[in-house]
């Protein structure tokens, strides 16, 4: 007979993914273990194997929450009505803002996918292809001409979420800026210079 789901089973394994990131981002992939993610997330091993059988599985599963609800609330933040411009900043924001608090999902994004089978990859990269695609789009409506002479939509693209992904980095909340100041600022810089690419 099959075990039943425990009623706080989504909670556990949210405590446990968050736990499990934080681990990761600090000790890395290769030194962290399952017995130091399940002292961290304050569950036996025992516990954390019946949810995850590996590091691997939770490395994927740490990405793909973290994928999908950054996607869910950008489409949350589209606004297809208003001009490509304001769309863009509007866009912007939705992605520094899901950001917020989640620098170690984000690490664990940057560098722990080596690990992962094709077909995670695959799945992945799917969840990152709709996102990049939704930006594309409204970059392209700004400048049409970027793909004219030469394919230059997708570095330009590319290079917005250069300086969306690499905030982790250097910003701090008690800093000179908002991330609402920042995302103006990187929404700014691409809108000002996309009218010189071409």
């Amino acid at each position: 007979m099959a075990r039943t789901r425990a009623v706080d089973f989504e909670e556990k394994q949210r405590g446990i993914l968050s736990s499990a990131a934080a681990v990761f981002a600090e000790m890395g992939m290769e030194k962290a273990s399952m017995s130091l993610i399940a002292s961290h997330s304050n569950v036996s091993k025992a516990l954390l194997y019946h949810y995850y059988p590996s590091k691997d599985a939770l490395i994927f599963d740490i990405v793909r929450t973290h994928l999908s609800e950054l996607e869910s609330a950008i489409e949350a933040a589209d606004r297809p009505d208003v001009a490509p411009q304001e769309r863009l900043r509007l866009l912007v924001k939705a992605v520094l803002a899901n950001y917020e608090g989640r620098d170690n999902e984000h690490k664990v994004q940057l560098n722990g996918t080596s690990a992962l089978s094709e077909t995670q990859l695959a799945e992945l990269q799917a969840i990152e292809r709709q996102i990049v695609k939704r930006f594309s789009g409204v970059i392209r409506d700004i400048n049409p001409d970027l793909n004219k002479d030469r394919p230059l939509l997708m570095p330009v693209t590319m290079s917005l979420f250069g300086m969306m992904n690499w905030v982790y980095m250097w910003f701090r909340p008690n800093g000179p800026i908002t991330r609402d100041e920042y995302a103006d600022i990187a929404t700014t810089l691409i809108l000002e210079g996309v009218k010189a690419v071409s």
